[in-house]
C-alpha cells in the first residue's frame, strides 16, 4: 500500500504578507513626542570674568516651596505676572527703574528699539510642576503676545500666522525671548 502524504502548506507567501503589514504599520503610526518647554540657553562664557548686567535690566520672579511669588522682592500674584513682565521687557514710558533699549535696524522692520531686559527665573526644589508651568506659561504669553503685536504693525498678521521665515525671524531678532532660569534650590518659604 502506498503510503499517504499530507500536502505541505507553503508558508513563503504567508510570510511576505506579514513582511508587507509590518511594514505598513510601522510607516502609518505616528508617534507622539514631547517638545518640551522652548528655551535658547545663553553661550558659554570663554572666561571666568564676572558678567556685568545693571539691576534695571533684571526682573527677578521667584517661586518658593509654598508655590508662592517673589515678584521684583516683593510679593507677588499669579494673575498679575504677565502684566508686570510686559511692562517690564516693554518700558513703555522710558523709565529710568526699567530695562534700557538699544536701538538696531533689522530687515523688513527699520529701526527698532530692542530691550536690555531680562526676566529672571528661580524656582524653590520644593515648587510644585503646576506652579513651576503656570509661572513659565505666564512669562512666555508675555513674549508671544509682543511678537504679535509686533507682527500686526509690520505685516498685519500675528506672529504665529507669518509664513515667511525671514519675516518670523526679523520679530525674532525684535523680541527675543529672555529668560534666564537658574538651577533650583532651597529657598525656603518666603
Amino acid at each position: 500500500m502506498a503510503s499517504r502524504s499530507t500536502p505541505e502548506i507553503n508558508a513563503g507567501s504567508m510570510a511576505d504578507i506579514a513582511f508587507l503589514l509590518l511594514i505598513f504599520f510601522l510607516v502609518t503610526t505616528t508617534m507622539d513626542i514631547d517638545t518640551g518647554i522652548t528655551r535658547k540657553l545663553p553661550p558659554p562664557v570663554e572666561d571666568d570674568t564676572d558678567i556685568d548686567i545693571k539691576q534695571r535690566n533684571v526682573f527677578k520672579v521667584l517661586v518658593n516651596s509654598a508655590d508662592r511669588l517673589l515678584v521684583e522682592d516683593k510679593p507677588g500674584d499669579i494673575r498679575t505676572l504677565k502684566s508686570q513682565a510686559k511692562e517690564f521687557i516693554t518700558n513703555p514710558t522710558n523709565s529710568e527703574d526699567l530695562p534700557e533699549k538699544r536701538l538696531e535696524t533689522i530687515d523688513y522692520l527699520g529701526e527698532v528699539e530692542i530691550s536690555k531686559g531680562v526676566i529672571s527665573l528661580k524656582n524653590d526644589r520644593g515648587t510644585s510642576y503646576e506652579m513651576y508651568i503656570a509661572v513659565q506659561d505666564e512669562l512666555t504669553k508675555v513674549f508671544q503676545e509682543l511678537r504679535n503685536e509686533l507682527s500686526v504693525q509690520h505685516f498685519g498678521v500675528k506672529y504665529d500666522n507669518l509664513v515667511n521665515e525671514d519675516k518670523r525671524n526679523a520679530i525674532q531678532d525684535a523680541i527675543p525671548m529672555a529668560i534666564s532660569e537658574a538651577e533650583p534650590e532651597n529657598v525656603g518659604d518666603n
